[in-house]
């Protein structure tokens, strides 16, 4: 079943193929210890982002002499898939595609469990032949395949839309009863259904669908970048809208007003919801859909890109019982995500936490969410006002917008509650006056601010395809004068995997301000911005440039993204 080579250890083969450094590894291995060797070094490698699962699997399938292979939904048969009960199919994450003259192959994502060939031999009464793929391939394809009675799954897509189903709809349709049933059509719903599955499967962010002069354009936002997909037939606008809509539960014969709603969607045995904002433009409504995919979560404050030194004095800040913990930066910045590993961090049976967001981004397990609504007068300060009488340890207030929701937040601080939350500033220091600006004395702000983080994303170089080179005299000098002498940088190149960007994920660069006395002596006395920049500049605070130009210097990023965010 199992070809027979000499087999290296998997960190070895990592380290021959040059996909890892010795440093990493050994850092990898710390981790695999510091866990009980609960999981495998594999997984432990993706989820400290030093490999992708692509390359794992690939090094297993080369250290035990089976084939690798990509696989989709376009190159399974339902009939061999249906060879091994759903329920078996699902627990062990196996894969069935072909059944020839008595072999049956089987895509497996570990070549080396001869314990399970061998049940799959028992129970199909085949001969088995593996291949080896990722998870994440095998789990596209069963939920491609495989019933499933959740509300609602996106399963109806089993290969891409072709343009000719595109043709159905010849003229635009005004007519509302019309309207709705072109919506319902076939072709319109598998197109819908595959942007939405598309879009979550390439990690987009956002969906936007265009109408313009007789175009129509859908776009996804991927690492924080807008990326043309597809083209269809201006004359699906109004039909695809509606099909929208409809999913969202919004009001298809209104097109003069804006509109939002949302969508509960299930993929790979995960919830994601799409929050969906349409808005009446000159060519037709603008339809924005939001993905929110509760998978991204659960990730940890180790793996959104903090320094080692930064982390350690994260962690001791966010542990103290009472403050302000402020997170800033632009839209799109990973704030949220920041402070939802802190919440996940914080999250003890012993400890009352309560959010107040606008909207609820991810469900945490074991924290009181709830979501204002301003229409009804549920707003920031009332939530918080009537959160103070919960009996709260923990609050976290998804921004600080105006003056009623800045004074109770540090009323809160000053009678024992740690407050997490954000403002919209360029940098740490800037959270401050933005503070005074807002209405909060200055004394106040001097007696309950404990730390500001500031922060950006900056897009990772693709680990398939980044390169080595000689770098400029201007980029030596630039990153010399922060991070000491450098050699070669890594620049981006271009492959499949990365769509020919060179770019493949985002990671955080941050700024964290903790005053010192004297800081907080002259914020208690009005310190101007400049002010707060010279004393923090004497604490040595390290600028979220420098801390890009770390990761410059590391491999991570490049100057060219650490600017363009920086700028």
């Amino acid at each position: 079943m199992v070809a027979t080579l000499e087999r290296k250890p998997l960190g070895q083969l990592l380290l021959a193929k040059g996909l890892i450094q010795p440093e990493q590894l050994e850092r990898a291995l710390e981790e695999q210890k510091r866990s009980g060797h609960q999981k495998l070094l594999g997984e432990v490698l993706v989820e400290m982002h030093m490999c992708t699962e692509d390359q794992i699997t690939e090094s297993l399938a080369q250290a035990y002499g089976v084939p690798y292979a990509r696989i989709s939904p376009k190159i399974a048969d339902p009939k061999v898939i249906a060879v091994l009960p759903k329920e078996f199919l699902e627990k062990h994450q196996v894969l069935p595609l072909y059944l020839v003259e008595g072999t049956l192959t089987v895509a497996v994502p570990e070549p080396a469990n001869v314990f399970l060939l061998e049940e799959i031999e028992r129970i199909s009464s085949y001969h088995v032949q593996v291949v080896a793929a990722t998870v994440r391939d095998i789990k596209s394809t069963l939920q491609a395949y495989l019933p499933n009675d959740k509300v609602f799954v996106i399963d109806d897509i089993i290969e891409e839309v072709k343009p000719e189903e595109f043709t159905l709809i010849e003229q635009p349709v005004q007519d509302i009863a019309t309207l709705e049933v072109a919506a319902g059509d076939s072709p319109v719903i598998k197109l819908v259904n595959y942007v939405i599955y598309n879009a979550v499967k390439e990690g987009a962010s956002d969906i936007h669908i265009e109408p313009g002069d007789g175009v129509l354009r859908i776009r996804y936002r991927i690492d924080g970048r807008l990326t043309e997909k597809l083209r269809p037939p201006f004359q699906m606008h109004a039909a695809v809208a509606s099909r929208i809509k409809i999913m969202a539960a919004l009001d298809i014969s209104e097109r003069r007003l804006p509109q939002d709603g949302g969508i509960h969607v299930m993929m790979d045995k995960r919830p994601i919801d799409l929050r969906v904002s349409t808005m009446p433009g000159k060519n037709g409504e603008k339809v924005v859909v939001r993905i929110i995919d509760n998978e991204k979560a659960s990730v940890n404050l180790e793996k959104l890109g903090f320094g080692y030194d930064t982390l350690k004095a994260w962690r001791k800040l966010i542990n103290l019982p009472n403050g302000i913990v402020l997170v800033t930066g632009p839209t799109g910045s990973g704030k949220s995500t920041t402070l939802y590993a802190v919440l996940q961090e914080l999250n003890r049976n012993d400890v009352n936490i309560c959010t107040i967001e606008d909207p609820i981004e991810y469900a945490l397990s074991g924290v009181n969410q709830f979501q204002v609504n301003d229409k009804a007068g549920f707003t920031f300060a009332t939530a918080l006002r009537a959160l103070l009488r919960q009996d709260p340890d923990i609050l976290m207030v998804g921004e600080i917008r105006d003056t009623d929701t800045a004074k109770l937040a540090t009323q809160a601080a000053l009678t024992g509650h740690l407050v997490l939350s954000t403002l919209h500033t360029n940098d740490a220091p800037g959270a401050i006056t933005r503070l005074y600006n807002i209405g909060v004395e200055p004394y106040l702000v001097g007696a309950t601010i404990i730390a500001v983080m500031a922060q950006r994303l900056v897009r990772k170089l693709c680990q398939h395809c980044k390169e080595l080179y000689e770098p400029s005299v201007n980029e030596r000098r630039q990153i010399e004068r922060v991070a000491g002498p450098v050699d070669k940088l890594l620049r981006p190149k271009g492959c499949s995997h990365c769509r020919n960007l060179g770019y493949h994920g985002r990671i955080g660069i941050y700024e964290l301000l903790v005053p010192d006395d004297a800081m907080i002596e002259r914020i208690s006395q009005g310190a101007t911005l400049n002010e707060i920049r010279d004393l923090a500049k004497a604490l040595n605070m390290k600028t979220l440039r420098a801390d890009g130009i770390d990761k410059v210097k590391a491999g991570i990023t490049t100057l060219e993204e650490v600017y363009r965010v920086t700028a």
